[in-house]
């Protein structure tokens, strides 16, 4: 006969789900009530109790009513009632008898299993336990499978909850779990609808962790996240004199690194130690004491090492792979059938591995781990190598603890690329906005030589040609400043489908004849808000890449479409937002680009072609140009294939995006260009070339100019009540004070004047503070004579009526 559970005080407490923790792996009835997920009802069910008390209702009701039909009535509503309440306790005494059935056949059932074996209720209740269970658990008065594993692991409670909920879903459930006594597996299976089959195995299987973690003759110990000691095996435990319960009660030189030496605690005193380990899941380590002082590091020794977890070597001073263990040959893709160097297999040091091993042998201080990657293996796989002396009967030599780093390299490579980008960005628009003064400097004095010359004066060509250098100049600057994304943009509301099919002819004439360029337009395509005359140069860009690639011919594809995201979309270390995107795909069936190129490719002057063929510039300009849109650019590639490149921007409501009319504001009216302006502006840039420049331009025009250095030096000349000044012309990135700050000072006591901002970065780098100046207009470096001239005409008030 199988026991059965007994009835006993604990009834009911040692329920596991999850609730308030009594501190011995239980959780109280109530709150596993409460949290259960409606496995099982625990208790009589009173329904069939409150219908026949409905139907007695029903009859007292019949008995002191008066009128007939109503006494009928109430009458076949008693019986109705009763007939319910009776089949009620018919079909629970059905359900009763068929789970009875069930529980006793999963006791048969489990009876004659070797691993130990429970039989529950969905609230945890033992219903039946094999003989096994009663041996290894000997108190048949615990009647709750939540005490009975409190033996095993304390808090049970977590592990079974999450277990049965699994099972009650999937119908089974397993979870290796490590222990003080080792690791154990804990199954369980639903039977029905309210019963659970558990079975807990203590070793795993034989040759599992557990038992392998004994006869292993190296000591090991599994550590939890904090540091906690979850398992020891009889190796350690003789090392270190017995249990520890934390990793600082065994070593002296927290934190560990694997493949370095530390300080193990031993009954003896101090004993330093080779340590290596392997981090599994949950956060869990697995730490090994490697010798480092044998008498020869090989069979029976070597053997033990042969199946550890951690790639071990053997090296020779002379770089020769003396031995190497499972994972070692595993990582490294070698067989040891023939004679090994290390540095056949390991590179990256930038000098000879020998001449490393032969220094590293030689020295008498620690040796620093290197990082090296794997050259047996066709993907990036990068190790970390630590190298620890060792002496025996055939002379010193290395043992050589080896850690797969790939990802964490990867990530590390990841992140210096940002760095990298953000500082090339930072350096391309702190030298743009440099260059863009220079510039201004030389195409405005120029500008002031041409006003002197007519077109047959010997020096006129000349003057020409520096002036359209200097133009050429500002067009490299302003693609270092469309990838630092600080360029001036002047969106709108732009139709793709248009902005194409006024581009088509320049780019058919780009592609040449023996390349087709085909055009594809999603009907319901939505506008988006941008440059038009960058987002041109984005694709005239991506069209000449694709068929630089094509030096055969073949067919260039441009597809646009509206895509909405209902999710982020999650590559290239960039997150795609959802909502409604407008994309433009432009496909080749070009040469392709490599893996390890892609991530490269929109660097700054990093290019693919010939020297002579590129500035390298083309795809980084169109990253910079797209990214300060507001949107995005991926690329895809197949070597051999061709390569696809998608652009996202954020689409726009057709009638919302219609370029809003220009606020007009007061300006003089149009003159001839030899009409003498009049009004008085206050110029104040700190590069003296600029300011001289733009002085003589202002001057020429008619405009008396005050000069100022500096925003200080403006505010004291501005001091004085009398000086009374039409309009403000400023750079806006000065030493001291910026032009906005001194700007706002000023128009605090003459709010009529107006403004005029001058910077060699883009508008939207000072449009916050732009927008809260009013009447300012912005005026981009480089300008021209006439451009200055022409907008502080604009910004001039009208003449006064004497």
């Amino acid at each position: 006969m199988i026991p059965r559970r007994h009835s006993s005080p604990v009834k009911g407490s040692g329920v596991f789900f999850a609730g308030s923790n009594r501190g011995d792996g239980t959780v109280s009835q109530a709150d596993a009530a409460r949290n259960a997920p409606s496995f099982g009802q625990a208790g009589p069910d009173a329904r069939p109790w409150a219908v026949l008390l409905v139907s007695g209702a029903a009859l007292v009701a019949s008995a002191v009513a008066t009128e007939p039909l109503q006494i009928r009535a109430l009458q076949v509503a008693a019986a109705v009632t009763a007939l319910a309440g009776i089949a009620l306790f018919l079909w629970q005494i059905a359900g009763r008898r068929r789970r009875d059935i069930l529980l006793e056949a999963a006791g048969l059932l489990i009876e004659q299993d070797r691993t130990v074996a429970f039989v529950t209720t969905g609230e945890g209740d033992i219903e039946a336990r094999n003989a096994a269970a009663r041996d290894r658990f000997r108190d048949p008065f615990v009647d709750t499978l939540g005490y009975v594993l409190t033996d095993i692991f304390a808090n049970p409670g977590a592990v079974l909850f999450r277990l049965q909920s699994r099972a009650h879903a999937e119908g089974h459930a397993a979870e290796d779990i490590v222990t003080r006594r080792g690791p154990v597996r804990l199954t369980v299976q639903r039977i029905g609808t309210d019963a659970y089959i558990w079975r807990l195995d203590e070793t795993v299987g034989k040759g599992g962790p557990a038992r392998a973690a004994e006869a292993l003759s190296l000591p090991m110990l599994t550590a939890g996240p904090s540091g906690t000691i979850l398992y020891m095996n009889e190796a350690f435990r003789r090392a270190v004199g017995g249990r520890a319960k934390s990793l600082e009660a065994v070593f002296e030189d927290l934190p560990l690194v694997s493949g370095r030496r530390h300080r193990l605690r031993g009954p003896d005193g101090p004993v330093e130690t080779l340590v290596a380990e392997v981090t599994g899941a949950g956060g869990r380590r697995e730490i090994y004491l490697l010798p480092v002082a044998a008498a020869r590091v090989q069979a029976p020794g070597w053997q033990a090492i042969e199946d550890l977890p951690v790639p071990l070597l053997k090296v020779a001073a002379s770089g020769d792979v003396l031995e190497a263990n499972r994972q070692a040959r595993a990582l490294l893709r070698a067989d040891m059938a023939g004679p090994l160097r290390l540095g056949d297999v390991l590179d990256g040091l930038g000098r000879p591995v020998g001449q490393w091993l032969r220094d590293a042998a030689a020295s008498e201080a620690p040796v620093a781990p290197e990082f090296l990657r794997v050259t047996n293996r066709p993907e990036e796989t990068v190790v970390q190598v630590a190298l620890n002396r060792v002496t025996d009967a055939t002379g010193a030599h290395m043992i050589a603890v080896l850690k797969d780093v790939t990802d964490f390299k990867s990530l590390e490579m990841q992140f210096v690329q940002s760095q990298k980008m953000q500082a090339v960005g930072q350096l391309a628009g702190g030298v743009a906005h440099d260059f863009n003064n220079l510039l201004t400097a030389i195409s405005g004095h120029c500008d002031l030589l041409l006003l002197r010359r007519d077109q047959g004066d010997p020096d006129y060509g000349d003057l020409v040609q520096i002036h359209q250098n200097a133009n050429r100049a500002a067009g490299l600057v302003g693609q270092l400043l469309a990838f630092s994304r600080k360029q001036t943009l002047r969106p709108e509301a732009l139709d793709l489908r248009d902005t194409l099919a006024e581009l088509t002819h320049l780019l058919n004439r780009l592609v040449g004849e023996r390349i087709r360029l085909t055009l594809t337009h999603d009907p319901g395509l939505k506008p988006i808000r941008a440059d038009r005359r960058q987002l041109e140069q984005v694709l005239m860009n991506l069209v000449v890449n694709a068929r630089d690639a094509m030096p055969d011919g073949g067919t260039i594809r441009i597809a646009t479409r509206t895509e909405r995201l209902t999710a982020p979309l999650r590559r290239d270390r960039a997150t795609v937002p959802p909502g409604e995107w407008v994309t433009v795909q432009v496909i080749d069936e070009g040469s392709g680009m490599h893996p390890d190129v892609l991530p490269k490719i929109f660097e700054p002057f990093y290019t693919t072609k010939r020297t002579g063929e590129g500035t390298g510039l083309g795809l980084s300009t169109a990253y910079g140009i797209v990214k300060q849109t507001g949107g995005f650019i991926f690329a895809d590639s197949v070597p051999g294939e061709g390569t696809t490149f998608t652009l996202y921007f954020p689409a726009q409501c057709p009638r919302r995006d219609r370029p809003a009319a220009p606020v007009e504001t007061a300006r003089r009216p149009e003159r001839a260009d030899d009409d003498v302006a009049e009004g008085v502006v206050l110029l104040v840039e700190d590069e003296a070339p600029v300011r001289a420049f733009a002085s003589r331009a202002l001057r020429l025009r008619g405009y008396t100019v005050l000069e100022a250095e500096s925003a200080e030096a403006a505010l004291d000349m501005l001091a004085g009540p009398e000086i009374a000044v039409d309009v403000f012309v400023t750079d806006v990135v000065m030493p001291g004070k910026d032009g906005p700050t001194w700007v706002r000072e000023a128009l605090s006591e003459r709010p009529d004047t107006r403004v005029v901002f001058v910077s060699g970065y883009s508008e939207d780098a000072v449009a916050e503070n732009h927008a809260q100046i009013p009447n300012s207009l912005f005026l981009a470096k480089p300008f021209s004579l006439t451009q200055l001239t022409d907008i502080v005409a604009r910004q001039m008030p009208p003449p006064r009526l004497h």
